[in-house]
């Protein structure tokens, strides 16, 4: 062990591009950086981006520990996608994750990632949000792009908002899609690109998308996340709207997310709950 423990983060890392920007904004921030990515699913392009990289499978928890004990590590954050149909096709536990796979009784996704944590926490490992590190990336609130909603979308997304809390409060997903106050898909284990073309090839066009955090959402991990690809999935089927509760969620590229939108037409809208339930748009 080297060094001190207060200069370095440790990444458990999945997929997508938050791993990488992570790791870029934290050696700004003067801070060394060791990664436990998962093979299958993080950026091989992490390893430049970090001081030292190891990689894991699917629950292979006793090896993130060693790793993050032999290199000091007392701070670790969750960043990144994890396929979640891997949980039937490609997980490859060790001792001490099959131990405590075998303890959980619910397998959705809080339950898994809180008693990680749990298991990291008694190891004198603490997982800590990942936003506190890059706050630049929380999605702002207000209307980004030139198309302005109209009162039929903004009752759409009143609409959807309740839905969406109600799935995340049984810990399904975070995203549904909807049309003239009508429920077209949920997001549940395909995640939310998967719904945004199943929901919207139900209606043909015009959907409105809507992306909440869950009501007990833990925001040290799986907070919900928007990027380019979004706006891909919903032009593929010609989708309207897309709002996302401001400043629970991250936004990865910006410009290029609302350039993106302005060229497809889409709305994209950050939205905050007020304390009385009410949606400011």
């Amino acid at each position: 062990m080297t060094g001190n423990e207060t200069d370095k983060i440790g990444i458990i890392a999945g997929g997508g591009q938050f791993p990488l920007l992570f790791a870029k904004s934290a050696k700004q921030q003067g801070l060394k950086v060791y990664a436990a990515a998962h093979r299958g699913e993080t950026d091989e392009m992490l390893v430049n981006q970090v001081d030292r990289l190891i990689w894991v499978k699917l629950g292979q928890l006793g090896k993130i520990i060693s790793f993050f004990k032999e290199e000091g590590i007392s701070k670790t954050v969750f960043i990144g996608s994890i396929t979640k149909t891997n949980i039937f096709r490609d997980v490859r536990p060790d001792l001490k994750g099959l131990g405590l796979w075998n303890k959980i009784d619910n397998k959705q996704d809080d339950a898994i990632l809180r008693a990680v944590a749990d298991q990291l926490t008694k190891d004198d490992i603490e997982v800590v949000a990942s936003t506190q590190y890059v706050p630049e990336l929380l999605f702002p609130h207000g209307i980004l792009t030139r198309k302005k909603l109209t009162k039929g979308q903004k009752n759409d997304i009143v609409f959807g908002w309740k839905i969406a809390r109600s799935i995340g409060n049984l810990d399904i997903g975070q995203c549904v899609v909807v049309r003239n106050q009508t429920v077209l898909a949920v997001e549940a284990i395909e995640g939310t690109d998967a719904a945004i073309r199943r929901g919207g090839s139900l209606c043909r066009e015009k959907a409105v998308v809507v992306k909440v955090r869950k009501p007990e959402q833990d925001l040290r991990f799986d907070l919900p996340a928007i990027g380019e690809k979004t706006i891909e999935s919903m032009q593929e089927v010609k989708a309207a709207v897309l709002a996302v509760e401001a400043g629970y969620a991250l936004l990865f590229d910006r410009e290029s997310v609302v350039r993106a939108a302005d060229a497809a037409g889409i709305v994209v809208v950050g939205i905050t709950e007020k304390t009385s339930g009410d949606l400011t748009f």
